[in-house]
């Protein structure tokens, strides 16, 4: 019996140290979640409850969530970020998609073309909105002349309220380098044996897309589309430099610029977000409107990733 009972202080003393050494080597990570992430998180929660404006604090109960429900502009721009998630996400995805697949069946040429089509995606995100809104304006951009030459009408995208988000999407396909990198890679890694296999045996080139290029890809799909949704939630600096070029505002230092222009269409839940905290310190309820865009994030990637696996299960049966 005291054998047995040492043997099993020795097996504890061991877990122990097991234990000890494994929180250790996790020290780093939990240290940066509790900090840049827990803690944010939990204070946000806390805060929401609150008419807070950085100078005083004071407990509101649900009067923040209660609010949310009237607020016709945060409504505004919660339709205007979930169409630009319904469109340019998936438009993006598909269109990286495509110009990787392109490249991958150049063969003279391809990597100067891939610089080439990389390079938007390399410029600041302010410089290269400035940059479109000039050349899609009717006055200014080269673009108008190009197309009344060959007969067709561009829409005044970032005056007319109801082309200003289709104008988005188009800046948003501009910039599509980063989806394409990482596509061309993915598709670079598909085993040609299997394309070789399947032309044996009669498969087209639509069912071997089908069924050996997308399900092999489907990882590098679904973090595409993951990351693709988180980023248009966050939709910010695009949006608020096109409003503000194209309303004329953008040259005018000092000015109190409310988002949204022309007529709310180019606002988003973001820029909202923005505006409640840091111009009308209305820190409570935009804490409220964080949480919102984080629960939209989190169920967006879970519905996301649960497709994606029913996919891959589904290909792999």
């Amino acid at each position: 019996m005291p054998g047995a009972r040492r043997t099993g202080t020795a097996a504890a003393r061991a877990r122990r140290r097991r234990r000890l050494r494994t929180l250790a080597f996790l020290s780093p990570w939990l240290a940066g979640f509790g900090l840049f992430f827990a803690y944010p998180l939990a204070a946000t929660v806390y805060f929401s409850f609150t008419r807070y404006n950085l100078f005083t604090l004071e407990y509101a109960g649900l009067d923040n969530y209660t609010y949310l429900l009237h607020d016709r502009d945060a409504w505004t721009a919660m339709r205007n970020t979930l169409w630009l998630v319904a469109v340019l996400v998936p438009l993006r995805v598909l269109f990286g998609l495509g110009v990787a697949q392109l490249l991958t069946k150049i063969k003279r040429g391809g990597s100067v073309l891939r610089s080439i089509l990389y390079l938007p995606y390399l410029i600041p995100p302010v410089s290269a909105t400035v940059a479109f809104v000039f050349l899609v304006n009717p006055g200014t951009g080269p673009f108008h002349t190009v197309f009344e030459r060959l007969g067709f009408a561009l829409p005044d995208f970032f005056n007319d309220a109801a082309w200003a988000k289709p104008g988005l999407a188009a800046l948003g396909l501009w910039a599509v380098g980063d989806v394409m990198i990482i596509m061309l890679a993915a598709l670079l890694n598909v085993p040609a044996s299997l394309y070789e296999a399947a032309a044996i045996d009669g498969a087209g080139a639509w069912a071997r897309f089908r069924h050996i290029t997308l399900p092999t890809v489907s990882p590098v799909l679904a973090f595409s589309a993951v990351t693709g949704v988180i980023e248009t939630l966050q939709y910010f600096t695009q949006p608020m430099v096109a409003g503000k070029v194209a309303s004329g505002r953008a040259d005018l230092p000092g000015t109190q610029y409310a988002p949204g222009y022309p007529g709310g269409s180019t606002l988003t839940f973001p820029q909202w977000l923005y505006d409640q905290g840091f111009r009308q310190f209305n820190m409570g309820y935009a804490c409220v409107l964080a949480l919102v865009m984080f629960a939209t994030a989190m169920v967006f990637t879970l519905f996301l990733l649960r497709r994606f696996k029913a996919f891959a299960g589904q290909e792999a049966q």
